[in-house]
């Protein structure tokens, strides 16, 4: 089991963002997440949306640093990939 992060390469609200994810388990990935004081409003289904600034110190507690492409890899192979058309509209 292994929490995975991505570089921040995805701009929204003045910064960039990385992508916190689990290869096994959404309880492994919660739990982490909240070990680490990441708010639950920042999971999107599959993964936690993480400003720059945290990816250090989320490196530092735990999380594997992956490329982009090998995330969603390990993501898809998981099992726990939402696929974007399976995504419902959020407002």
């Amino acid at each position: 089991m292994t929490v995975l992060i991505d570089p921040p390469a995805w701009p929204a609200h003045g910064m960039l963002w990385s992508h916190l994810v689990s290869d096994s388990s959404l309880d492994e990935l919660h739990a982490f997440a909240a070990a680490a004081d990441i708010p639950a409003r920042a999971f999107d289904l599959d993964h936690y949306d993480v400003p720059d600034r945290r990816y250090d110190e989320l490196v530092a507690a735990g999380a594997v640093a992956v490329g982009g492409k090998e995330l969603v890899a390990r993501l898809i192979a998981s099992g726990l990939r939402v696929r974007a058309r399976d995504r419902v509209r959020r407002h």
